[in-house]
């Protein structure tokens, strides 16, 4: 048994700044190391393989005379390193993950023990980006949106731009016009808001308003509020500690993460949530528009968020696809 120990590698200041604060100087990830025998005694010649988790490989390279081997121009994100060497039977794999100022212990196992220092440099930026671009592939039985689930507890901070990113992508996925047309003929139905009246054009309007409802909605309660207040739109599944903290923890709808790590008020879904159903009644018939409904609707929304962040912590965990293997909520 032995151990491949990522050390972070100090970045300098000029080159690393917090999540919108400004424009980043380019710079890229990079995997140093240096393997060595139990006695410390270089091995030459081992093949060293950087791969992502789905087995695609990015480069290959052998260890110098001197044990060393780098991997450069690295976007951060998770990668899978593996050392296979002549006297090995099996090769050395160990899942690294691309991130700042982090140092990661992780297990590895081969029949000679091998030492290998990882150095990683990565940009905070960058590592946010990898990160969101996973969660956007992550999908309840392959189907249902995931997007705004983070898996990883110590995920880093969001940017503006990526806050607002992520709605685009969420509100033109195709399961969400399929929500709204569904939603839309439930209301035809049961003539829910005649002003719209019947037939074709009813149907037009109230599928237009039921997307409607949904973009504003996460325009206004994920990326423009979260922006203005410093404050992350997404839910850091726990995982972990009693099932009586777990529902506290998840039915907290009102508590939020901000930028900050801290956490706080959930000022951006609040508010958020009373906003857009006020902005709901300027495209709705005159005689469908009140004040009572706009105060219902922003309730409801913000008990459905409740109920949702339960069958986050829960239910989709096990259910979800594309969720990295060591992404398992709070340690």
């Amino acid at each position: 048994m032995s151990y491949l120990v990522a050390q972070a590698v100090p970045v300098p200041e000029d080159t690393v700044q917090t999540p919108g604060s400004g424009t980043l100087t380019p710079a890229s990830a990079s995997i140093t190391g240096t393997v060595r025998d139990a006695d410390g005694v270089a091995v030459q010649g081992a093949r060293v393989t950087l791969a992502r988790p789905n087995n695609e490989v990015d480069q290959v390279v052998t260890t110098d005379s001197s044990g060393a081997f780098t991997f450069v121009e690295l976007i951060p994100g998770i990668y899978q390193v593996k050392i296979a060497a002549a006297d090995l039977e099996q090769p050395v794999i160990a899942e690294v993950v691309l991130d700042a100022s982090e140092r990661r212990e992780l297990p590895i196992v081969g029949t000679r023990i091998l030492t290998t220092t990882v150095h990683v440099v990565a940009i905070l930026d960058e590592v946010a980006q990898s990160q969101v671009e996973a969660q956007e592939k992550q999908r309840v039985l392959g189907l249902l949106p995931n997007y705004y689930t983070s898996y990883i507890w110590d995920a880093v901070p969001m940017t503006p731009k990526l806050k607002f990113k992520l709605v685009l992508r969420s509100t033109t996925d195709p399961v969400t016009f399929l929500v709204a047309a569904g939603l839309a003929g439930v209301e035809q139905k049961r003539d829910i808001f005649p002003g719209y009246g019947q037939g074709l054009e009813g149907y037009a309007k109230r599928f237009g308003a039921a997307y409607a409802d949904t973009l504003i909605s996460k325009m206004v309660s994920r990326a423009i509020l979260p922006t203005v207040l410093h404050q992350d739109p997404r839910y850091f599944y726990r995982g972990s500690g009693s099932t009586r903290s777990r529902i506290f923890y998840a039915l907290a709808a009102v508590i939020t993460r901000g930028d900050n790590g801290q956490m706080q008020p959930n000022y951006s879904q609040v508010f958020g949530n009373f906003a857009s159903s006020g902005i709901s009644n300027l495209y709705r018939a005159p005689g469908d528009r009140t004040v009572s409904l706009t105060f219902r609707n922003g309730l409801i929304m913000t008990a459905s968020g409740a109920v949702e962040n339960l069958l986050r912590e829960f239910f989709s965990r096990p259910l979800t696809s594309n969720v990295p293997v060591f992404a398992n909520g709070k340690p």
